[in-house]
Formats: C-alpha cells, sequence, structure tokens
C-alpha cells in the first residue's frame, strides 16, 4: 500500500491558508488594484501578467518535494506577515505605492510561510522570492536608459556616416530630428528579460557562475540591441524618410524585435543548461540534512493557531487603517 501523502493528510494547513490568504487580500485590495491595473494597461509592466501564473507553475512542479517536507505551523511566518502589513501601512501613510505594494506581497509570503513551515518554505523559495516581480518597478531607470541608447545611436550613427548634430537624448540628422523618448528607452524590454532570465537562471542551471553570466547578458544584450534599433531607425530614415521609418520602427519593435532578442540569448545560453525545471530548488531531503532548519523550526503549532493569529494580524491593521 503506497504511503499516504502528508498534503491529503493534513489538509488543515492549506485551507487556514486558503482562508489567510483571502484575509489579507481583501485588506490590500486597493494596492492590488492598482497594481493590476498597471498590468493590464501600461505596456512596461504587461509582462507581469504572466509573473502569477509562473509562480503557480513553478510551485506545482515543486509539490512532490512540499508533500516530502511536511507541512508545519512556524512562527516567524507570522513575524514575516507583520513585517508586511507594517510596510504596507507605511506604504500608505507615505503614500508611496511601491512600498505599500511591496508590503502586500510580503503579508502573502509570511502566511505560506507560517502556515506551511519552514521545510515548505526553503522547497517554495523561488516562487516566494519572485513574487517580488509582481511589484511594478522600472520607472527610475528610463532617464539613464534614455542617454545610453541616444549614445550607442549617436555613435553608430556617425560611424556610418552621416551628418548629425547631438545634444543628449536629441539627435538632428539630414532627414530630420531624432527624440529617444521614453518609450524608446528600452525599459519595458530591459525588465521584461531581467524577469524572464531570473526565472531561467534558476530553473535551468545550478552553477552560480552561469547564473551570474546569463543574468549579465539578459541586462547588456537588450539595452545595447535597443541602441541599435535607435540607430536603425535613423539610418532607414536617411532613405525612407523620418515618417516611414519610424513606422517600421513601431512594427519591428513591438512584433519582431523582443522575440528576436530573447531567441538569440536563450539560444546563446542553450547548451549550457544544466538541468531541467523539475530539478531546480532543494529537495526534502537536502532540507532535513541541514542541521539548522531543526533548530529554526521550534515546536510546531496548530495550525489553527497560526490562522487565527494571522487573522488578528490582518484585523489589527484593518482596525488601524480605518482609524489612520
Amino acid at each position: 500500500m503506497p504511503p499516504e501523502n502528508p498534503v491529503e493528510r493534513r489538509p488543515a494547513p492549506l485551507l487556514w491558508l486558503g482562508v489567510a490568504a483571502i484575509a489579507l487580500f481583501a485588506l490590500t485590495f486597493t494596492e492590488w488594484r492598482a497594481m493590476a491595473h498597471q498590468w493590464w494597461n501600461i505596456d512596461t509592466y504587461s509582462h507581469i501578467l504572466l509573473v502569477p501564473p509562473i509562480i503557480g507553475w513553478v510551485a506545482w512542479i515543486r509539490r512532490e518535494e512540499i508533500a516530502r517536507a511536511g507541512l508545519r505551523g512556524w512562527w516567524p511566518g507570522v513575524a514575516w506577515t507583520l513585517l508586511g502589513l507594517s510596510c504596507w501601512a507605511l506604504g500608505r501613510a507615505l503614500e508611496i505605492n511601491t512600498i505599500a505594494q511591496g508590503g502586500a506581497v510580503v503579508a502573502l509570503q509570511g502566511a505560506v510561510l507560517a502556515l506551511l513551515g519552514l521545510r515548505a518554505g526553503i522547497v517554495l523559495a523561488f516562487p516566494l522570492a519572485y513574487a517580488f516581480m509582481l511589484v511594478p518597478f522600472g520607472d527610475e531607470i528610463i532617464p539613464p536608459l534614455q542617454m545610453i541608447t541616444a549614445e550607442i545611436a549617436t555613435a553608430m550613427t556617425r560611424w556610418s556616416g552621416i551628418e548629425m548634430v547631438a545634444d543628449g537624448i536629441l539627435i538632428d540628422t539630414p532627414a530630420g530630428l531624432f527624440i529617444v523618448a521614453e518609450e524608446c528607452s528600452g525599459v519595458k524590454f530591459l525588465i521584461a528579460m531581467v524577469a524572464l532570465g531570473i526565472l531561467v537562471a534558476h530553473t535551468c542551471f545550478s552553477s552560480w557562475h552561469r547564473r551570474a553570466w546569463f543574468l549579465f547578458a539578459c541586462v547588456v544584450v537588450p539595452v545595447i540591441a535597443n541602441g541599435i534599433r535607435a540607430w536603425a531607425t535613423i539610418f532607414i530614415a536617411q532613405y525612407v524618410g523620418a515618417e516611414a521609418a519610424g513606422g517600421f520602427d513601431h512594427i519591428v519593435y513591438g512584433w519582431f524585435f523582443f522575440a528576436l532578442v530573447l531567441a538569440l540569448v536563450l539560444g546563446v545560453a542553450w547548451r549550457w543548461f544544466e538541468r531541467e525545471p523539475e530539478e531546480a530548488g532543494w529537495s526534502a531531503d537536502e532540507i532535513a540534512a541541514m542541521r539548522w532548519v531543526e533548530q529554526w523550526e521550534g515546536r510546531s503549532p496548530a495550525p489553527a493557531t497560526i490562522g487565527i493569529a494571522t487573522l488578528l494580524a490582518a484585523g489589527s491593521f484593518a482596525v488601524f487603517a480605518q482609524l489612520v
């Protein structure tokens, strides 16, 4: 007779996790709604729509190791939830969306650690950490990316023999004046590549050295490629006009450019892939061999105790938010 699945034997932690997640989501609904609005309506963050399915997929392929690791409550997870709710409240008070939204994510991470336990949390370390990709960010790096793109385009325009005068993000040529606008900075492409690069680095590489080189490529290649794209637009404009070149750039950048560079990076890295996604992360046996895990686990509280504590934390912050 096959051994009983620990997850099936102990459904209470999963049930309490569902209740706690609903309560925390309801409490921080304003932040989740704002994030969803940005994912859906702002091109820079549209790639984040893929992050929840990715998190679910990575967690799903680790389900057997979660079952083998076992589910048991962990009090420090409640502390992590309190930290997240504190960041959420602070972000609201300071009207800094990134802090408030990050706090909402941390609170859910804490609920997972509190209800499923340290061992399951280590098995789920990557999807829990990857959840930070749900928070929209990147506007801060647009100005430097504009300058880098302009510098690359200026240098290549000069090397291609086109008469030009450059002033920062302005490039004046016989075909017209070109401006490296925010939309041309390449921030959308860069953030999406970094998000994908982190996923591939975790699931396909075991060597930290190779992970670092792959992530380096995911940052450098799209930045250089975006500069080449800007130059190509200027170069083509000298022969077909600025308007036609702009239309060509929109089509290429919107439909083919990202796929081309993505295929280039993955194609080059493919031969150095070291494992299948199912093999990524710590196994239950590896976690059991970690001496510090048993020390940090402490006594295992009942799922109801942890669940009620998490709900009380959410309720307390809900009252606090109303008073403030």
